[in-house]
């Protein structure tokens, strides 16, 4: 490849040279004058034989005159590369139908990501090279000029020896990478080989230092034959379609991800995608539907920011965390490209402005929905939180409850029970009902039930209370009238009514468990955390010890590093 481009450049600097290039190679003199000619824009700056003072001067005016033009032409080309990220990003919905005949719907990327990197993303990373020979060609009458080839074996030479070197160099100690995609690695490869070798062809074989017309439409003809090519590694047609593929749904915003490997045994769910079967083995996780799961993950991760950073305010903790999601996302070719040139312009990062605009958003949007709330004119009573948790001994737990909206100067009642889970009445918490009163300005109040400690270990169990029958009592209402004493119109149940409380058993040392079982992490992850369920008791201080194995992956450095150690929960620690 190295010797391709460099006898592409030596052919392009013949050709452009011409008779004067030809008579300093036969005489191998550096003497003699060039005359300069007009730009496409701007004249030549007289007089053409200066003094060692003026060269020094016009070279630094050439020099800052360079740069300033180069990050114009690189702030267009990064605009340029937005509308392309942006038409690239288009999703569209589809349906997945299970066996059971319910239905979800999801998004999929409308562009291939293969055929966008090659056509849209390259020339939008290309655009400048391109607008350079486009502007020499049209400002020379469409006459070849000094740039030509050499802008294609120029980019080449950085892309391959640069960029390759870099990406290779920044790679932590101790980690490293793989190609994503080494089918369509392979493809691209072999056709950049055979473009640099088409393109000496052309230029020093078939019609030396001349393009004509049919070399170049063919050479056009070869672009949307590589692309095919490619697409077809990608999507494993033709002879691929033969070797297995399985989809699932991702946890980003329920994308359906396609991965390779051996045929799997035959899964409980198949799915089908706008009436056509996707896979005869496709899974598809109902959990990574779940807003709730994106929720949870959001309140992590606001935790574990709140705890290294204890002085910040929630408004800054909420910008921390979008970051931090926005970071872990996978990006495109045209993000890093505008990423730089925005730092390297004093722009700033993307990443933290769009963060901090999501906090704002998110804020706002709180408050407007805040605000909603308390200018309903329905009053709305419900558990706030819906979910709650307590060990056996802790003698009694507290439920709030909270009304939003409606008038507050009204006295609003509402009835709550309890009802039995797998934890029963009587003899894991006891049984309790009544009525809440929400006086004139009161917003909160509190359900309190008792649990009852035994020595008995038992798994973990779960109970529920529910809201029910609420009142709105009006002061001027009727004492002999018992339909106008309270008007049911004013007042409803919100969402959640009914609160789900999980007793943890504290009468065995306790059960140990992952939080997942099977976990997807990134190979730029660096760190992983695995997160420990102890379950079933949380009795006295258990010391748990762990350690890493090999699968698939290999130990020692090579896929991730050994790790070993132990684990020790307090007494009454459950996480």
């Amino acid at each position: 490849m190295a010797f391709l481009l460099l006898k592409i450049h030596h052919v392009a600097a013949e050709s452009n040279n011409g008779e004067n290039a030809y008579v300093r190679n036969e005489t191998r003199s550096c003497t003699g004058t060039y005359d300069c000619k007009e730009g496409v824009i701007l004249p030549v700056w007289e007089p053409q034989n200066p003094s060692i003072g003026d060269k020094v001067a016009r070279a630094t005016v050439y020099f800052v005159a360079m740069v300033y033009m180069f990050l114009g032409v690189s702030i267009i080309a990064d605009r340029f590369m937005a509308s392309i990220e942006v038409i690239t990003s288009q999703e569209k919905e589809i349906t997945i139908k299970k066996p059971n005949g319910e239905t979800t719907t999801t998004t999929v990327r409308i562009w291939n990501e293969t055929v966008s990197n090659l056509t849209l993303m390259a020339l939008g990373s290309s655009a400048p090279e391109i607008l350079l020979s486009v502007i020499e060609v049209c400002g020379h009458n469409f006459e070849a000029g000094d740039l030509g080839p050499s802008t294609i074996v120029g980019s080449a030479a950085f892309n391959m020896f640069v960029i390759i070197g870099l990406c290779v160099y920044v790679v932590p100690d101790g980690e490293h990478r793989k190609v994503k995609h080494l089918r369509v690695f392979f493809v691209t490869a072999a056709w950049s080989i055979f473009a640099y070798t088409w393109l000496y062809l052309i230029l020093d074989v078939i019609s030396p230092g001349i393009v004509q017309v049919w070399e170049g439409l063919l050479t056009l003809f070869f672009f949307p034959i590589c692309v095919l090519f490619a697409w077809v590694a990608d999507r494993r047609l033709l002879f691929y379609k033969y070797v297995y593929k399985r989809y699932r749904a991702g946890k980003q915003r329920g994308v359906i991800i396609e991965t390779e490997g051996d045929r799997p045994l035959p899964s409980k769910v198949d799915i089908e995608m706008d009436g056509k079967m996707l896979n005869s083995h496709a899974e598809i996780d109902d959990r990574d539907l779940d807003e709730e799961e994106t929720r949870r993950d959001m309140a992590r991760i606001l935790k574990e920011l709140k705890q290294k950073h204890p002085e910040k305010e929630v408004e800054q903790l909420i910008e921390l965390a979008n970051y931090q999601v926005l970071s872990q996302q996978q990006k495109s070719r045209a993000f890093y490209r505008i990423q730089a040139t925005r730092l390297m312009t004093g722009a700033g990062n993307i990443l933290k402005k769009h963060a901090a605009d999501q906090a704002r958003k998110a804020v706002s949007m709180q408050e407007v929905r805040a605000e909603v709330a308390e200018n309903d004119p329905v009053t709305k009573v419900f558990f706030d939180p819906g979910v709650y948790q307590c060990l056996e001994n802790c003698g009694t737990v507290s439920l709030n409850v909270v009304r939003r909206g409606g008038d507050l100067t009204n006295t609003v009642s509402v009835e709550f029970r309890t009802e039995d889970g797998s934890a029963n009445a009587g003899s894991d918490y006891e049984f309790t009902e009544g009525t809440l009163v929400f006086k004139p300005g009161e917003t909160q109040k509190e359900i309190k039930v008792g649990i009852i400690d035994d020595d008995i270990f038992e798994e973990d169990e779960n109970f529920l209370v529910h809201l029910s029958n609420v009142k709105v009592h009006l002061e001027n209402a009727a004492e002999n009238n018992p339909d106008t004493n309270h008007v049911e119109t004013l007042a409803c149940l919100g969402i959640p009514s009914t609160a789900t409380v999980t007793i943890f058993d504290d009468d065995h040392a306790g059960i140990f468990t992952f939080e997942d079982p099977v976990m997807h992490v990134s190979e730029s992850i660096g760190t992983m955390e695995v997160k420990v369920l102890r379950t079933s008791g949380a009795r006295g201080v258990v010391v748990v010890p762990y350690k890493t194995i090999e699968g698939t992956a290999r130990g020692g450095g090579e896929d991730f590093e050994d790790t070993h150690g132990e684990l020790e929960f307090q007494n009454d620690e459950i996480l």
